[in-house]
């Protein structure tokens, strides 16, 4: 079966489909001056980006994996993510706090989805 990469950079790339399945790279805030609120809206429209170029959508997520700097940011990150997530197709998902690659990063959102 072969490969498919998405934006293929130097050290990553922002998605790879194989098997009917996306595996997309931990999604992150261009703009990280953003607040979580911000930062969460900016990831997740990445996430739709992304999922869109593969022939997927957010109601076909298989597993959603979520990064807090700080988990005190749970409850305000949670309030755009169920704004956003389709009802009826709420997929599995972990939250953890964890240091981010940068300090002034707030989310960082990994997505695993069926094409």
């Amino acid at each position: 079966m072969d490969i498919k990469r998405m934006h293929v950079g130097p050290r990553l790339s922002e998605a790879a489909i194989h098997n009917g399945v996306v595996y997309l790279a931990g999604q992150i805030a261009e703009d990280a001056t953003q607040n979580i609120e911000g930062q969460t809206r900016e990831v997740l429209g990445h996430v739709d980006r992304l999922l869109a170029e593969a022939g997927s959508d957010k109601s076909r997520i298989l597993m959603c994996q979520i990064y807090l700097a700080d988990i005190k940011d749970i409850a305000a990150m949670n309030a755009i993510w169920d704004a956003w997530a389709p009802a009826g197709h709420a997929p599995p998902r972990a939250t953890v706090q964890a240091l981010l690659a940068r300090p002034e990063l707030l989310i960082e959102v990994v997505v695993t989805a069926a094409v």
